[in-house]
């Protein structure tokens, strides 16, 4: 669980007047950001937050990469993810850091510190997806939730053309904290999911789809536009952000617990 920064001042000043810290480890815990040049690294954004600066990966060369996590692992992180890192570049990676682990299907990079539980709060969540194309997606918001410590349930190729597929796993959905919905088409998947639970619903649009899917965009406005309560929309193709605030709602339901 993050502490405020006024916090963290003040244990680590206490530390210093005990003798439990040097001075030189104070300066080091108390710096805010890893100026590397080509980017600048906020190392208290899990502080604030409760989890460490996302790697976007896209744009970025190998050799960045590389830099970012070697700074984020010498300032005591003991949770990475890097998203949309292609298989390429993961080689390159790996090839300097093979503690990482690449998920060839989400195109992220993760790691996890050894002493470092593995799910930190009870419950699940669900991962949804409408169609075996969308499982990209899917996998991207399931390997975000995993790091930043929640346990998920997978539940795939379930769209409405089938919607008997989808109630086969009803108990197991219902049982979860939030579900994450990744449809693409007509994206009429979050709306079937929402009128079926009584948690909060990350609907994630997919530009799968033929030529009138618009990339996605009929998707987005379909679930957008839905008639059913409880749901939120993230951007196309974004199983991170899908993932990422259904993790901020699981760690929120179980912290309060």
């Amino acid at each position: 669980m993050a502490t405020g920064k006024t916090g963290n001042i003040e244990k680590i000043l206490e530390k210093v007047r005990d003798g439990e810290l040097r001075v030189e480890e104070a300066k080091h815990q108390l710096k805010t950001f890893d100026a590397l040049g080509f980017a600048t690294i906020d190392l208290h954004r899990e502080r604030r937050q409760g989890f460490p600066e996302i790697i976007y990966g896209e744009g970025k060369t190998a050799e960045q990469i590389v830099n970012i996590v070697q700074s984020l692992r010498n300032n005591s992180v003991t949770r990475i993810l890097a998203t949309r890192v292609s298989k390429e570049k993961a080689q390159i990676i790996l090839s300097k850091i093979p503690e990482l682990t690449y998920n060839s299907l989400a195109k992220t990079l993760s790691w996890k510190d050894r002493q470092e539980q593995t799910f930190l709060y009870p419950g699940y969540c669900a991962v949804i997806c409408a169609g075996t194309s969308d499982l990209a997606v899917a996998e991207e918001a399931v390997v975000t939730l995993e790091s930043m410590g929640c346990r998920v349930e997978r539940i795939h190729d379930v769209g409405v053309a089938g919607l008997h597929r989808l109630l086969h796993h009803l108990e197991l959905i219902q049982g979860a904290t939030v579900s994450v919905v990744i449809a693409g088409m007509e994206g009429a998947l979050p709306s079937a999911v929402g009128g079926l639970v009584s948690h909060p619903v990350i609907a994630v649009p997919t530009s799968v789809g033929y030529g009138a899917n618009f990339g996605g965009l009929s998707a987005l406005l379909s679930m957008i536009n839905s008639c059913a309560s409880g749901i939120s929309v993230v951007n196309i193709d974004n199983g991170f952000g899908g993932g990422y605030n259904a993790g901020l709602i699981h760690r929120m339901i179980h912290q309060e617990r």
